[in-house]
């Protein structure tokens, strides 16, 4: 009796020792789960949503235009905020009239946010910005609600914890796989 008892405990423990082997290194260093606090992303994403960001995929490639991404707060690194790139590094970005324009070594554009934003959507206070090398404009979909670098300027990469992958919860919301919507720039 005492033998099986002992080889229960030893094969519990090898088992919870194995799961922590696979699931410590997963959450440390490729996924990392993300509750949304707050209604600066509305509509797209609200307060309560459980997201998991993709930690990952910025060591291989950039971030891109229209990727959400999760990332430390520039003025206060222990607080993590969630956003939209809308410029990237090396380009100026310049709100004016409620429109968002994009002046790259291509040209200059006019964002179209259609795809994940209403046309009617007005983004407020007129700003003009040029990004350094390794900095990023970043807004949040719910334009007049939204603490984003219009109010406190550009986002260093170095900031940028990982990009939004899919919401896991609530599941009455449409859970899925986000990607970055395609901009003609």
């Amino acid at each position: 009796m005492l033998k099986e008892a002992m080889s229960f405990i030893f094969e519990t423990a090898k088992i919870v020792f194995i799961a922590l082997l696979i699931v410590v290194p997963i959450r440390a260093f490729i996924f990392q789960p993300f509750f949304v606090r707050g209604q600066s992303m509305e509509p797209n994403f609200h307060d309560g949503d459980y997201l998991i960001v993709d930690e990952l995929t910025y060591r291989f490639r950039p971030p891109a235009r229209g990727e959400v991404i999760v990332f430390k707060y520039p003025k206060m690194p222990s607080q993590k905020y969630i956003k939209r790139i809308i410029a990237l590094p090396g380009e100026t970005v310049e709100i004016t009239g409620g429109k968002v324009s994009i002046f790259n070594a291509a040209g200059a554009e006019v964002l179209n946010e259609s795809a994940y934003l209403s046309v009617e959507l007005f983004t407020p206070q007129d700003t003009r910005i040029s990004l350094d090398q390794n900095e990023y404009f970043v807004l949040g979909d719910n334009r007049s609600a939204s603490s984003d670098s219009r109010r406190w300027g550009a986002l260093p990469q170095d900031d940028i914890v990982g990009r939004v992958l899919l919401r896991a919860w609530p599941p009455t919301t449409l859970a899925g796989y986000f990607e970055a919507p395609s901009y003609e720039l």
